[in-house]
């Protein structure tokens, strides 16, 4: 047991340098040198930086502290000593590691998507490993216990856009920082989304039929997918109607569209996006 946990604990470490360093070059080496406004503490730390010259990942690590502190109740033991950890790490990279590598200077545009790419990849992989960059994070968990009614979501884009306003107003003073700032905060999202979500993420398809055994036979056939039949009533005939649920990856969906057309042309299908995939065929946890 004891060796499962070292084992872990030095897996977490490491992932916790990978991401670090991706953070830190995606804001040090990226961000900063084209004045761009970050969200977050780091993106706090960015305006310190611009206006008094003090380092990005100091500026983090003192805000995160109190923050982390004040939330402790609410993230928990194990989580706050995790993310202290994490923020540690990626604070003294971000100071010591970043200033190591070359500072890119070129497009502003080229420059935006490899901070969002490279953040939102460093932030994705700490997560996964249930920790945290603190920051925000531990503001928004908090605003949520006290105001529960209010979304994370919401909670969220509001933090954000505040630290964007801020850095814009006081950095980069002009409208294009503040719309690069929102391309790397997007960008960020959709990284972190897919490299979490993305290798489980597919297809899920409910198909509303006469025939479906023969369509879930046809399914397996072609595609090597099983099918779970739902029992289901329309609102208007009050007909008993059989529904097929099926799950699968997005290049199989194409066939099983194909092949539930064939089968029956009359067919009501309804294909939905799936997040995270976990069973038999799939991840498996």
């Amino acid at each position: 047991m004891k060796n499962l946990n070292m084992k872990k604990i030095s897996i977490d470490i490491i992932v916790d340098i990978i991401g670090g360093v991706l953070i830190a070059i995606g804001t040090y080496n990226f961000a900063a040198a084209s004045e761009f406004p970050m969200v977050g503490f780091n993106g706090i730390g960015l305006i310190l930086y611009h206006l008094f010259g003090m380092p990005i990942g100091t500026v983090a690590f003192v805000l995160n502290i109190p923050v982390a502190i004040a939330c402790f109740k609410i993230l928990g033991r194990d989580f706050f000593i995790r993310s202290i950890r994490t923020i540690a790490i990626t604070s003294i990279i971000m100071d010591v590691v970043a200033p190591k590598f070359p500072v890119y200077e070129g497009d502003l545009m080229l420059s935006a998507i490899c901070t969002g790419v490279l953040s939102g990849l460093g932030y994705a992989l700490i997560y996964m490993r249930d920790s945290s960059t603190g920051g925000t994070d531990f503001i928004m968990l908090s605003i949520k216990e006290f105001f529960p009614h209010l979304s994370l979501g919401k909670i969220s884009f509001a933090m954000e856009s505040l630290v964007i306003v801020a850095g814009t107003v006081l950095v980069s003073k002009n409208i294009e920082g503040l719309i690069y700032g929102m391309i790397i905060s997007f960008i960020l999202s959709i990284m972190v989304d897919k490299v979490m979500y993305g290798i489980s993420a597919g297809k899920m398809a409910f198909i509303v039929t006469d025939h479906a055994h023969e369509v879930a036979d046809r399914i397996d056939e072609t595609v090597g997918r099983g099918s779970t039949f739902l029992k289901a009533e329309g609102s208007y005939s009050e007909e008993e109607k059989d529904v097929v649920m099926c799950a699968c990856s997005t290049k199989q969906m194409y066939g099983i569209r194909n092949v539930v057309k064939e089968v029956d042309p009359e067919a009501f299908i309804i294909i939905m996006e799936s997040n995270e995939v976990v069973g038999s065929g799939f991840k498996t946890k």
